[in-house]
């Protein structure tokens, strides 16, 4: 066929230099072909899709060359695909399980037979669509979920759209659910029209392939490319893209997103009812022109088609009222606790209508999507990596429906086919085999003075638990953040400015994080500094900046962060980092000792006002953390030393051999002392002190 290298839709990505690298590896070339396919969110989704090229090996038993076929292993995704992730499958053994195959009623008995035919026994788990590459003759095999395909495999007129674009070179499959009985189906498709250089699944997505990676990439590219350029050509033609604009004039970005902050932890607690979920916003230019448009609510309704969506989205998004939703807040509270509630039992009288006696017990009834007219998008799910997805699945939604709308009228899948998918006993083992929730899974902490010694260390600790972080502080920013998406992940790290002593910029760093997470759990007031001088010589502006730091920083945080807890209803922790300073008197030391017993005392009257709120207050009293400490950087070090008459070199030995237990304290040992107040250890502690100082009895609290 004829190679277009020139693209408009889809991104043309593949590098000469790098595939002649790998030549004569095939199974390399593959896995680059996969990973270009999956660089591109327009040609499939994250996790979405798989990829398979078939070759000869060597059989480990017999010596003889054999037909193995490598293909995307089960929970992959085809972006960052390796060879671990792959499973390989002889091809003669896939296709004598023919014979086992008993018929429809039994597909999922097909799945524990794939075991039999792995050609490495410590391969990935092959998943539901091996059949569907394995049956198939060529060579290199791409299926997609392409935004542009699924409009046409998800229209009422679809077929005929798709021979009014290809003409006889695609076959149609219709809608059925994925396994072995399809994998049947492709064969004789592809058997019967040897011609064709693609199939259509109806209401799903697309098979393409080639002799050769290459010829396989390249063919997947240009079918993608004539299904969005014959879209492109028909959007507005039948009528205006989603019926036309309903909401001429919508809020502009900085309303909307102020709009979103405010709201955002109420939607995060009512959907927070079976386990605390992290949230995701996006007012994406896509997102906006289908809440504001007047068919909103219409297709809404209808659902997602492709499964790939619904699985990650459930099969319909709760839609908010806008009129409503500019109400004040009590009322806007109200308003949305009777729709969470309606949801709910919409999605408990779906589970009724369509479980089978062998079915799942129902999952979270809550909402995943929340559509918003005039101020966008919201998703929420068990960590934000799957919150983010779910908003991109239902991005591509949505792009499916405006195609699909532009040429034919969509059809989301039918509600019974959609609950055979999303409660498959296949998917439920899936979830099954999910390793069991972090400590802190679910949870928003925020730390101020995060960037550095005590506050890294407890961001650090807390995003090993499970939490997402957001840490605040005055520098280092860019390469926290960069350093702890790093090492912890894109998604679940954040870094913002702040200056504890100036409420508009706490305003301004809570609501990045709420429109990042959607709201907060856990506080940690770390911001600090230290100046050690004797009475003579603190002057007033010691006084002033150790008091506004340490005391009006502790308070302003918190009663902002409190305000934020308090609409989430959820309850929640602030952890104030104070100091065995708060609680013995020491030479040198006035101004700092004072500001560290005030943030004590302060933390005491907050554990006795926001109990009711289930909002824990606890402290951590360190003592002489040294390394790595920000506090150790300036001048309070040479202060210290020249109080106890030692150099600033031997005062860590000389801090641990005062201490009971003779031991020098870490960072990491105050991240710790956090940990237990906020992972549930004590859940049923506030108000409390736990001093981290190697025991110093003068600071034993009586």
């Amino acid at each position: 066929m004829e190679k277009t290298l020139t693209f408009q839709h889809v991104s043309y990505l593949w590098d000469e230099a790098k595939a002649l690298e790998l030549s004569g590896d095939e199974v390399a070339l593959f896995l680059y072909r996969s990973n270009l396919l999956g660089a591109d969110l327009r040609l499939t989704n994250y996790a979405g899709g798989n990829t398979s090229c078939k070759l000869t090996e060597t059989d480990p038993v017999t010596g003889q060359p054999v037909d193995v076929m490598w293909v995307k292993g089960s929970g992959g995704d085809i972006g960052t695909l390796t060879k671990a992730g792959c499973a390989n499958l002889y091809v003669d053994k896939l296709h004598a399980l023919k014979s086992r195959y008993r018929g429809l009623p039994f597909e999922d008995e097909m799945v524990a037979l794939f075991e039999y035919c792995l050609f490495d026994p410590k391969c990935a788990t092959p998943s539901i669509d091996t059949p569907l590459h394995g049956l198939l003759p060529f060579r290199h095999i791409d299926h997609l979920h392409p935004d542009a395909l699924i409009a046409i495999a998800a229209s009422q007129d679809g077929e005929q759209i798709m021979r009014d674009i290809w003409g006889d070179t695609m076959g149609w499959l219709p809608w059925q659910k994925p396994g072995f009985d399809l994998g049947l189906q492709l064969e004789k498709i592809v058997a019967d029209t040897p011609h064709l250089r693609g199939v259509i699944l109806g209401g799903h997505g697309l098979f393409t392939w080639g002799n050769t990676s290459y010829e396989s990439y390249i063919n997947t590219l240009e079918v993608i490319e004539m299904a969005a350029t014959y879209l492109e050509a028909h959007y507005g033609q039948r009528k205006p893209v989603f019926g036309g604009v309903k909401l001429e004039n919508g809020p502009d970005a900085d309303t909307r997103r102020q709009q979103a902050a405010e709201v955002m932890p109420v939607l995060r607690g009512l959907a927070s009812g079976q386990r605390r979920m992290v949230g995701h916003y996006t007012d994406d230019a896509r997102v906006l022109e289908f809440v504001n448009s007047h068919d909103l609510a219409r297709l809404a309704q209808k659902g997602t088609s492709c499964p790939d969506h619904f699985l990650r989205t459930k099969i319909r998004p709760l839609v908010l009222d806008e009129a409503t939703m500019r109400q004040p807040l009590a009322a806007v509270k109200e308003y949305l606790q009777e729709q969470f509630a309606a949801y709910r039992q919409d999605y408990a009288a779906y589970y009724e209508r369509s479980k089978h006696p062998n079915s799942p017990a129902m999952r979270d009834p809550n909402p995943v999507v929340i559509l918003w007219p005039g101020v966008g998008m919201f998703s929420f799910a068990k960590d934000k990596q799957t919150a983010r997805v779910a908003a991109e699945f239902y991005t591509n939604a949505i792009n499916v429906m405006k195609g699909a709308e532009a040429v034919s009228e969509y059809t989301g899948l039918a509600e019974q086919e959609a609950f055979n998918i999303e409660y498959w006993l296949l998917e439920e083992a899936k979830l099954q085999r999910m390793p069991k929730p972090k400590s802190l899974s679910g949870q928003i902490a925020y730390v101020t003075g995060g960037t550095g010694g005590i506050g890294l260390a407890i961001c650090e600790l807390l995003l090993q638990h499970g939490a997402v972080v957001v840490a605040t502080d005055r520098d280092r920013l860019e390469e926290t953040q960069a350093d702890l998406r790093k090492k912890y992940g894109q998604d679940n790290a954040l870094t913002t400015p702040i200056d504890v002593t100036n409420a508009p910029a706490i305003a301004d760093s809570l609501r990045t994080t709420v429109l990042q997470f959607g709201g907060v759990d856990i506080v940690v007031n770390c911001a600090g500094l230290s100046i050690s001088k004797p009475l003579s010589e603190t002057t007033q502006a010691d006084w002033d900046i150790l008091n506004d730091v340490l005391v009006k920083g502790q308070f302003l945080v918190t009663q902002q962060a409190v305000e934020i807890l308090r609409k989430q209803r959820l309850g929640g922790d602030v952890v104030n980092i104070a100091s065995k300073n708060g609680l013995v008197a020491g030479p040198n030391n006035v101004a700092y000792g004072t500001a560290k017993a005030a943030q004590l005392h302060m933390s005491r009257l907050l554990a006795a006002e926001l109990g009711a709120d289930k909002i824990r207050v606890n402290t951590v009293n360190p003592d002489a953390v040294l390394r790595g400490s920000k506090i150790w950087e300036g001048d309070w070090a040479a202060g210290r030393a020249k109080a106890y008459g030692v150099s600033v070199e031997d005062l860590p030995a000389h801090y641990a051999k005062r201490t009971l237990l003779g031991e020098e304290v870490l960072a990491e040992d105050i991240a710790k002392a956090v940990l237990v107040f906020v992972d549930g250890s004590l859940r049923k502690s506030t108000g409390n002190v736990l001093n981290v100082d190697g025991g110093v009895a003068m600071a034993f609290v009586r």
